[in-house]
């Protein structure tokens, strides 16, 4: 088994299989291969991973582009100050920004209010190919409304009890909806950046400390990590009840940022070459346009 394999391993979440989240380290470097190195060949290596995948990426982007047959969607779930904004700027910097789409969930409208919980999801899907990118997702209603029951009062659901049972089909339906998905030709990867409390912690004290930096801060973000516990108990439940064969989890270890997005564009690279795209074919007829049009061409004078 080659190393990225090994990698890719490592970080899916076997579905059928708990996620395991608590037994993950946050600062993971790739294991035996990379034991040893000091921190700066650490990150070196890493840069130097990041580069390859990022061209890579860039050259499956062209040719799930040209095929015009698939859609891959991006998932990144997290704690604030993980790193998916950073992975999501670095690891796309390569690609053509005409076939790639960023969509950031927050707080639903009153319209959103209106309908299901997928309903604003399935309004930001990519077309087919394109890569779209979810800062944060449908996962939020069945994490932070894990955590905050009380702000599923808004969603004026039909009356019941949400209790395990209530979560265990808002799970069904997610897998439901991400099967119809990967039928309909749009993949689907999905990131749980896992950071340390420890350096969420010097992440947020450096954004108040970093002139420039203190807008990212938000005085709620020190309220909800008080929450951690609840917090990783229920992406562990949904990471858990929602990693499938055709929508996998990852957890990528999020301490060390170049880390995190040398594996994250070395995942999306392999999951798009696991679509076994083609190039177009021009057909016989086409193919007499083009040498026609080429004669016409070299007939122009020369300037």
């Amino acid at each position: 088994m080659d190393v990225r394999q090994r990698l890719l391993d490592e970080l899916r979440v076997e579905p059928g299989k708990p996620a395991g989240i608590a037994q993950r380290d946050p600062a993971w470097t790739g294991g035996d291969d990379f034991a040893g190195l000091a921190e700066d060949d650490l990150k070196e290596r890493a840069k130097e991973a990041l580069h390859r995948g990022t061209a890579e990426l860039s050259d499956a982007q062209e040719l799930l582009w040209a095929s015009d047959t698939n859609a891959l969607l991006v998932v990144f779930q997290a704690m604030d100050a993980a790193g998916k904004d950073s992975a999501i700027e670095h690891v796309m910097k390569g690609v053509n920004p005409q076939g790639v789409q960023v969509v950031g969930f927050g707080k639903p409208s009153p319209e959103e209010l209106d309908h299901d919980f997928l309903w604003r999801i399935s309004k930001a899907l990519p077309e087919r190919g394109r890569i779209g990118i979810f800062n944060r997702s449908h996962y939020e209603e069945v994490v932070a409304l894990k955590v905050h029951p009380e702000w599923l009062e808004p969603q004026r659901l039909p009356p019941g009890k949400r209790d395990e049972q209530f979560w265990a089909s808002r799970y069904e339906d997610i897998n439901t909806f991400e099967r119809h998905l990967d039928r309909s030709g749009t993949k689907i990867v999905k990131f749980f950046l896992h950071v340390s409390k420890a350096v969420q912690k010097k992440r947020f004290l450096a954004r108040l400390d970093t002139p420039g930096k203190e807008w990212k801060f938000n005085a709620a973000d020190v309220t909800e990590r008080a929450q951690w516990d609840a917090y990783m108990n229920a992406f562990e439940d949904a990471l858990t009840a929602t990693s499938t064969p055709w929508a996998p989890w990852y957890v990528v270890p999020a301490d060390h940022k170049r880390i995190t997005q040398a594996l994250v564009a070395q995942i999306l690279v392999e999951t798009v070459r696991s679509l076994d795209l083609a190039w177009p074919e021009v057909s016989s007829k086409e193919h007499a346009e083009n040498l026609e049009a080429r004669k016409k061409l070299e007939a122009e004078p020369s300037d």
